[in-house]
């Protein structure tokens, strides 16, 4: 089943994103059949419920998920959210490791494995971004991802891993916010660097390899089935463009009103 998230980040106020919400609905309830597509939406904290509430908690093609969660599953910390909480309002999925948070907010890959364990805990689905910090050559950047997966994975312990499912969203930091997508070469390179990881050191956990980094229109049709679908941004903040790569997910022709 190929994945279709979108972050919100912060560029949305509540009022717009349930206005937001309420286009991609429409464009997934008017693409028809979507049997081989999930889609997770990421709004902010604050939203989530109403998100929640608006796509109904048993929709067949659409979750929700959180961008960040504690690392820890209660106590004196002023500010964060829990995994429990998170999971009782109706998230699904939990965005862990994004470069943005490493980079604006300290987190390491230690403070990641405590999280997608906490995750992991509550049965939500771990979205775990990776990547590179800069430009270097397709071997380079998947070995330097796979160091993050063991530093991140390989100290949970193996019955928290098995049975589970994990997503990684591999996004090359100098991709992030740029204005295109890192080369087709290069990510299909890597995420399938990724795949024969993942299916090696986590051979009981289902795991999904996504692209994400100015991901939009046209890119999955590019890569084809060389990866398991993307991470977008801000080009599916436009519910046109959402539309576009939803038909692109689905192996359907866009729909003309």
């Amino acid at each position: 089943m190929k994945f279709l998230g979108v972050s919100l980040k912060m560029y949305f106020d509540h009022q717009r994103t349930l206005a937001w919400t309420g286009r991609i609905i429409e464009a997934v309830e008017s693409a028809g059949q979507l049997g081989a597509v999930e889609v997770v939406l990421f709004p902010s904290f604050v939203s989530i419920p109403a998100v929640v509430d608006l796509v109904g908690r048993q929709h067949q093609t659409i979750r929700v998920g959180a961008q960040n969660v504690a690392d820890h599953a209660s106590g004196p910390f002023t500010g964060e959210v829990s995994a429990a909480s998170l999971k009782q309002v109706g998230c699904h999925f939990v965005e862990i490791g994004h470069a943005e948070r490493r980079r604006l907010f300290g987190e390491n890959n230690a403070i990641a494995s405590g999280k997608v364990a906490a995750a992991l805990d509550q049965g939500m689905v771990p979205l775990l971004c990776v990547g590179e910090p800069g430009e270097v050559a397709m071997a380079a950047a998947g070995d330097y991802c796979i160091e993050q997966l063991e530093a991140i994975l390989g100290s949970l312990a193996g019955d928290q891993l098995a049975g589970q499912r994990v997503d990684i969203a591999y996004e090359p930091v100098a991709s992030i916010g740029a204005s295109r997508p890192a080369d087709e070469q290069h990510i299909l390179a890597v995420c399938q660097q990724l795949s024969r990881w993942a299916s090696r050191e986590c051979p009981d956990t289902s795991v999904r390899v996504v692209y994400g980094g100015s991901a939009g229109p046209g890119l999955l049709s590019r890569l084809g089935v060389g990866v398991d679908g993307l991470f977008l941004g801000r080009f599916a903040h436009d519910p046109e463009a959402f539309a576009q790569v939803l038909a692109e997910a689905s192996g359907q022709p866009k729909r003309s009103d």
